[in-house]
């Protein structure tokens, strides 16, 4: 069974930080990009940050998180982090994990545009709020 699982999440002041993690199990988690999506009430999922798969780990982030937010992954433990500092208010989301395949040399840029439907895998997220 596919399943990725994000934990990490929780309440903390502005300024604070979180480390998310995804768990990954059921797929070749070394051959696949992976990606954090955020989406908060009433607003549209955005591409938070992607990294490549194997020798490329090349990362993408959204401008907003920029210095801010690093992702990086674990192939021998099956699991993607996302750590985060300097947490904002308007940081509080549900974050969510996903894996796609790919080709070599990924666009990050686009993978963090995809649709939902391009994604090959999805998590159930975790939620982040950051209070004032």
């Amino acid at each position: 069974e596919v399943r990725l699982v994000e934990s990490g999440g929780g309440l903390v002041q502005a300024g604070g930080s979180l480390r998310l993690s995804c768990a990954a199990s059921g797929f070749t988690f070394e051959d696949y990009v992976i990606a954090w999506f955020r989406q908060s009430p009433g607003q549209k999922r955005e591409g938070v940050s992607c990294i490549g798969f194997r020798e490329d780990l090349s990362t993408y982030y959204l401008d907003s998180v920029k210095g801010r937010f690093t992702i990086s992954r674990n192939d021998a433990q099956r699991t993607a982090y996302l750590q985060m500092n300097n947490l904002k208010p308007d940081d509080t989301a549900l974050y969510y994990c996903a894996a796609v395949i790919t080709g070599r040399e990924p666009n990050l840029t686009a993978v963090a545009v995809a649709d939902y439907n391009a994604m090959d895998h999805w998590g159930k997220g975790t939620l982040v709020a950051v209070s004032t």
